[in-house]
């Protein structure tokens, strides 16, 4: 099975329990499809969701590369801000456009340390 075929089993499955909360149920088939995806990208790309706060806000996800962890442990290395972005997943009721052009989103984007040579995260 593909990493979208299991991804979109996963959200059906959690969706037809009928218990699921709008948001946070469906963190962990989003991460599992974006590890695995990660695992392809040179370099390495690793999903960590619900993180701490880092001075921005507290995105949903983020994403690191493998040299941000350290070589035994499922956290990044302290006080590391993700070097390939951060995720802010919302419910489908509520529209893509509106979250990326929100206050939220710019907390992340306009980060004083989220600005990496003039590339944004």
């Amino acid at each position: 099975m593909s990493p979208i075929e299991a991804y979109l089993r996963d959200l059906h499955l959690i969706r037809s329990a009928g218990a699921a909360q709008p948001e946070t149920s469906f963190y962990p088939p989003l991460a599992n499809l974006l590890n695995e995806i990660g695992k392809t990208l040179k370099p390495k790309v690793r999903c960590v969701m619900q993180f701490q706060n880092l001075g921005a806000g507290m995105p949903d996800g983020r994403l690191f590369t493998a040299d941000q962890f350290q070589r035994s442990s499922a956290d990044p290395l302290s006080d590391q801000l993700p070097s390939r972005g951060v995720i802010e997943a919302k419910p489908v009721a509520e529209g893509a456009w509106v979250t990326a052009d929100g206050k939220q989103v710019a907390r992340f984007d306009h980060h004083p340390r989220a600005d990496r040579g003039g590339e944004r995260n």
